[in-house]
């Protein structure tokens, strides 16, 4: 027997090395095609314009040994070894990083907090917190929490790397695809008119690229992971050809000797050219934010045994090559390609192709995935967002979004026309999203880990330090290209913080111009107020009180559905919320006036369900409240100013102990017996719909329990409506001259052309009732 139970453990654990192994291939194809591009464009970018080459070959070991420690510190060192430990739930990304701290510290943006929303599983606070209110990170927490300033500035940090990314979205492509078609030039008769044949090229492979977007990854992706091998396997054997071919000692650029060197006899010209040698690291800020769809093991096992050699001995190779062929850059000769042996360039050119269309569909996913976070979080107004797989997480894809990349992609690659000035605009959004990263990472860790603020500054000087150096020499190139990416992060930072001033102004209202529960309930037959058939679903922002759109509709139509359910759809700080937690549920006001509220949490990461599925969890979940609410009261939450009870319910399929629904839309259909509790509406001569409520024989639910679901099933088969606010604001007279130009023309243009906010749940039209009203902010 132990022997056997020895041989299982063996076995689990092989499975588990199996499935990290299997992530790990998956993860070259997704995570690295960006950062196994970059030997196309890095030597050229470098010599292109501030050093050359001379018969020394200071310059060209000068410029190895910087590419060797770059890539050493940044993504060995800071993503692999600390950054990846930043996870939020097994999520990665800027936003990671703020949830993270809105989460141990009460700065988050979202107007709708919950204290109830921290008792979700996923949502982990305080976790090794140390109870001393003397120690740094404690009176972190609190000065953070009283300065509005800080939050806004913690705010502003995760908006720009946001756009950055954005930006880096746009350039990416425009860089990998150009500098991989300019193997064209190696080939051309007359290599005078290449550029004439490199720009058509490119622009015809970007425009395929993004019209292609709508089918989702998850039809070629297999491809993905064996391009990559293949071509990190091609560079590595090209550049251990050349090392062993032209000059078998580069290795000895490898000492960080030849890097002050280099700055010694360079001077300023060497500074400045740091912003080609940045150029290695693009896409190692992928390897964080992809985090979610894999794992830190798979992530750290692909870097360290694969890229990271592949890509030194791609150096290496060009480095040992230029040594022995001292050529001008202006001549455009020091690129990748020439390096490559004559023989083989066309294949080689092929394979770039395919590894620069990879490593392009990866930032543009990203791209898409940090749109759809920012747009969860209150952040970018709301746009469609299409899964393109119902089996792979997080395969999303934004037609709106993906033809301005397409247009501003495509308009930067011909207004360049060369891989210089692109390589100074994408390295300025990639430093500028690392940096970003470090100052967060510094906060996470005083606040969220515990660690003491020394390591914390040391993290911040060291990795800040070296990034600084490369900002600013990319920022020194403002006018050659790096102007390109501030332009886009400023449009599009604007764009975000009007929204979400927008936002909190229009919940702010809202919450001040409430109307109390006791309104409500006093609304009766002596005022003439009718109760008809059906379900209404009144869709509000607020987690308490009576909405003012509601009372602006009773006002003028004075009359309301037999059952009503004040919705609010909120995101909260986590990537994911469970499905035993997703529903949120409360009566509002006594039993028999069947009013209810139902908050419906989601992660910034979460799918939102169709209509009809929606539906049917949304009146499955408060039928389990009415079974379930009283006998469940360790369950009880106080949500809201007024002390409603709320219980946490799960959705149907959750558990096989909880309420089902049937539904038959056939005319004279017969129902069938079961050995379960059957709640079933009365005989109706030739219904539209029947329903019918599935419920678990134990525990057997009392008399008011099974009348308040029998009105409910009633009410279901008459239907559902969403009434849903249409309202416009303007900023008050006496309002300053920026807040009625951000609220007057910012917002509300954004405002009248995104989608509306339940256009997640794909509310049908035929059952939306819209209510018009004006704010005034």
């Amino acid at each position: 027997m132990d022997l056997e139970t020895g041989s299982n453990k063996n076995h689990v654990k092989r499975e588990s090395w199996r499935t990290v192994l299997t992530l790990a291939y998956q993860s070259l194809g997704i995570v690295y095609g960006d950062l196994s591009t970059s030997p196309l464009y890095v030597f050229n970018s470098t010599f292109a314009e501030d050093i050359n080459h001379s018969e020394t070959n200071e310059e060209i070991y000068g410029v190895l040994s910087f590419v060797f420690w770059t890539l050493t510190l940044v993504p060995l060192v800071k993503y692999v070894f600390i950054v990846l430990k930043a996870d939020d739930n097994g999520e990665g990304g800027t936003f990671a990083l703020y949830s993270l701290l809105c989460r141990h510290a009460r700065v988050s943006s979202l107007p709708n907090n919950q204290l109830a929303d921290e008792e979700l599983s996923s949502y982990k606070t305080e976790v090794g917190a140390n109870p001393d209110p003397d120690r740094i990170g404690s009176r972190l927490k609190s000065t953070l929490e009283k300065h509005r300033v800080l939050q806004r500035i913690l705010l502003i940090l995760a908006l720009i790397g946001a756009c950055m990314v954005i930006g880096d979205g746009i350039l990416t492509p425009a860089i990998s695809v150009f500098s991989a078609v300019s193997g064209v030039e190696q080939l051309a008769m007359h290599k005078e008119h290449h550029k004439y044949v490199e720009v058509p090229v490119a622009c015809i492979i970007l425009i395929g690229l993004f019209a292609l977007q709508h089918y989702g990854t998850h039809r070629v992706g297999f491809l993905f992971a064996p391009v990559v091998i293949i071509w990190l396997l091609t560079i590595s054997a090209i550049g251990l050809y050349n090392v062993l071919h032209w000059n078998p000692h580069v290795y000895r650029a490898l000492s960080p000797y030849y890097m002050y060197n280099f700055l010694k006899k360079t001077q300023k010209r060497g500074w400045l050219s740091l912003g080609g040698i940045l150029l290695c690291i693009t896409g190692s800020e992928a390897m964080f934010a992809d985090l979610g769809h894999f794992s830190q093991l798979s992530i750290k096992i692909a870097f360290t045994t694969f890229v990271y050699p592949s890509l030194i001995l791609a150096y290496m190779g060009q480095a040992a090559y230029l040594s022995q062929h001292h050529m001008t850059a202006h001549d455009n000769d020091v690129g990748f390609y020439v390096s490559v042996p004559e023989k083989i360039r066309l294949p080689v050119l092929v394979i770039a192709i395919l590894a620069a269309v990879v490593g392009s569909q990866a930032i543009i996913t990203g791209t898409f995935s940090i749109i759809n976070q920012c747009s969860s979080l209150g952040c970018f107004p709301r746009v469609k967002v299409v899964h393109t797989s119902t089996s792979i997480h997080g395969q999303i894809y934004i037609p709106e979004i993906n033809w301005i990349l397409m247009i501003l992609c495509l308009a930067v690659t011909v207004g360049f026309r060369d891989t210089r000035r692109l390589g100074n605009a994408s390295g300025l959004a990639v430093i500028t999203v690392m940096l970003v990263t470090t100052c967060l990472m510094s906060v996470v860790m005083v606040l969220c880990w515990h660690q003491s603020i020394f390591y914390a500054i040391c993290f911040l000087f060291f990795f800040g330090t070296i990034e600084a150096l490369y900002f600013t020499a990319s920022l020194v190139k403002f006018l050659e290209g790096a102007w390109v990416p501030i332009a886009l992060a400023l449009i599009f930072m604007i764009v975000m913080y009007v929204w979400h001033f927008g936002t909190i102004q229009k919940f702010e209202f809202d919450l001040q111009n409430k109307v109390s529960v006791d309104w409500l309930l006093s609304l009766g037959p002596s005022l003439g107020i009718v109760r008809v058939r059906g379900i209404g679903l009144i869709h509000t922002e607020l987690v308490s009180g009576i909405p003012a759109i509601f009372s602006h509709f009773v006002t003028n139509l004075p009359a309301f559905h037999q059952v009503l359910v004040f919705l609010c759809v909120k995101s909260v700080p986590v990537p994911h919320v469970e499905q035993e937690e997703r529903f949120l549920l409360g009566h509002v006001g006594p039993r028999e006036y069947r009013i209810y509220r139902c908050i419906v949490r989601y992660g910034y990461r979460d799918v939102h369900k169709d209509d009809m599925e929606f539906e049917n969890d949304l009146i499955c979940s408060i039928a389990e409240f009415i079974r379930t609410g009283k006998s469940d009261t360790n369950r009880d939450i106080h949500s809201g100013n007024n002390n409603e009870k709320m219980m946490v319910v799960g959705t149907p399929s959750t558990s096989a102990q909880s309420i089902n629904m049937w539904e038959d839309k056939s005319e004279d259909s017969e129902m069938a017996g079961t050995s379960e509790q059957d709640i079933q509406s009365p005989e109706v001569k030739k219904p539209k719909k029947r329903v019918r409520f599935v419920v678990p024989e134990s525990p057997k639910i009392d008399r008011v329990a099974q009348d308040e679901l029998q009105e409910l099933m009633e009410a279901r088969e008459s239907g559902v409506a969403y009434i849903l606010g249409h309202s416009y604001m303007k900023a008050k007279p006496a309002s300053g001259f920026m807040k009625k130009l951000a609220i007057n023309y910012g917002y509300e243009f954004l405002r009248r052309n995104s989608r509306a906010s339940t256009n997640a749940l794909n509310v049908p039209h035929a059952s939306t009732l819209e209510v018009g009203m004006g704010y005034y902010v």
